[in-house]
């Protein structure tokens, strides 16, 4: 039988808070002084109470279920191999490798890497069904636990071109689809967010992206996997997470396809800071708690000084050991569905979902969402979010400590950058305008650094 706490105590509805708060705010009013909104329409209250009809959204999460993820671009495939034994036996539970060319050997790759219960990712920033047939034939050998990584729709946001074409990167992923049983697909959707996306826009564009794979593959019987960003609204992110998955089963299920979705997810770039970079551990903590409150399933913290250093071992220890204390020493791992129940997580989930879903069947109307893109309209509204958002920043109506709020003046960059931390112009002919991730920071920073 389920215990009752607080008995004893009269229940209190939510018309008497209110009186009660309102009393207390003197003659000011409730709404102008207590209830703001968000940049996605939401009207936030300063109580949510279990009498205002809140749905309870079956959004099964369980404890332990998030893995920490190690990012591995692969140059060398020795020192690969290596790094990744370093690297799972210091904490990570899998393995995400980068492969840039269609040469590498999959076996030399993972020689000897624990296969039982590891998970391996393979992201592919090219389209090669020889590839793929290499990867899957690895896997279905040695029974190992792996995904494909492969993106066709994000490319075209992010670079601007196909791989190939259309017709042709859709022909090659229907061969795939046919041909192998593990997973293949994924939708970058981080990028919408890095660009500057509001969250009914970044839930509305998974969507849109999912729908066309959806409907351009003919048997999609694997499992697909989504990447997603999240920055430091701790609550909205939660709820974020909960209405993409929520989404996702919804929109699958038009399609018969009966498996869940997998989640990847890395803190956002987007509000990261080159000058007191240690403030970024901070960001990513709250960052990576969202994700496994939300329900993500594999999460890849980002080093704090990812924005300027190369690849090094310190930072990626640091982004590791940030996971394994909230998964060992925080009780994350303790507790089935955490944010069930939670009446303002609960409300934001409802309002996310419904507003992403009016957004999404818009999309549907004027052509769905590659023609979008083609046209430009998805790159515009992402546009005009970003730049509400920048507004902000340059106002000092939103912060970041360290940069536009106490910054140290004596903070010197201008020495310690192994890599370029700001937007890459390359100009090029492309089929569409690409979507450009930006940091918020970037032009103060620039500032800072040519008067150093």
């Amino acid at each position: 039988m389920a215990e009752h706490l607080f008995e004893e105590f009269n229940p209190v509805s939510s018309k008497q808070w209110k009186q009660l708060i309102q009393y207390e705010l003197k003659g000011a009013d409730y709404n102008d002084t207590l209830v703001w909104e968000s940049p996605e329409g939401i009207k936030v209250k300063p109580f949510y109470h279990n009498d205002e009809d809140i749905v309870k959204f079956d959004i099964n999460t369980t404890k332990n279920s998030f893995s920490i993820l190690q990012n591995i671009y692969v140059h060398d495939v020795a020192l690969s191999n290596k790094r990744a034994f370093d690297t799972l036996n210091r904490g990570a539970d899998s393995i995400r490798f980068t492969i840039e060319k269609d040469t590498v050997s999959i076996e030399d790759l993972m020689d000897k890497l624990p296969l039982k219960n590891t998970q391996y990712f393979f992201y592919l920033p090219f389209l090669s069904i020889d590839f793929v047939n290499k990867i899957n034939a690895f896997v279905t050998k040695n029974h190992a636990k792996c995904h494909i990584q492969i993106d066709p729709i994000g490319q075209l946001a992010k670079d601007g071109n196909w791989f190939d074409n259309l017709d042709k990167d859709f022909e090659k992923l229907n061969t795939i689809s046919n041909k192998i049983s593990i997973p293949f697909l994924t939708i970058n959707s981080g990028i919408y967010q890095n660009a500057g996306a509001n969250m009914v826009q970044q839930l509305a564009y998974t969507l849109a992206h999912v729908n066309e794979y959806f409907n351009r593959i003919q048997n999609i019987n694997q499992a697909i996997t989504i990447e997603v960003s999240v920055g430091t609204n701790y609550f909205f992110e939660i709820a974020k997470l909960r209405a993409l998955r929520l989404l996702f089963k919804t929109l699958a299920k038009e399609y018969n396809h009966n498996l869940d979705c997998h989640i990847i997810l890395t803190p956002t770039k987007r509000n990261k800071t080159l000058y007191d970079y240690n403030v970024n551990m901070l960001r990513t903590t709250t960052e990576c708690m969202s994700a496994i409150l939300g329900g993500a399933n594999s999460i890849a913290n980002l080093p704090y000084d990812s924005l300027y250093h190369k690849d090094n071992e310190f930072g990626d220890r640091i982004a590791r050991n940030q996971l394994l204390i909230l998964k060992h020493e925080s009780y994350f791992d303790k507790v089935n569905n955490p944010a069930d129940g939670a009446y303002y997580i609960e409300n934001l989930t409802e309002q996310l979902a419904e507003k992403a879903l009016l957004l999404f069947k818009e999309i549907e109307a004027n052509g769905g969402f590659i023609t979008q893109l083609i046209e430009g309209n998805i790159q515009k509204k992402i546009s005009e979010s970003a730049t509400k958002e920048q507004e902000l920043f340059d106002s000092g109506k939103e912060n970041l400590l360290g940069t536009n709020k106490y910054p140290n003046k004596n903070d010197s960059m201008k020495n310690d950058l192994e890599l370029y931390p700001f937007v890459k112009q390359n100009p090029r002919k492309t089929l569409i305008t690409p979507i450009i991730e930006k940091r918020l920071a970037e032009k103060l920073e620039q500032e800072r650094l040519a008067s150093e």
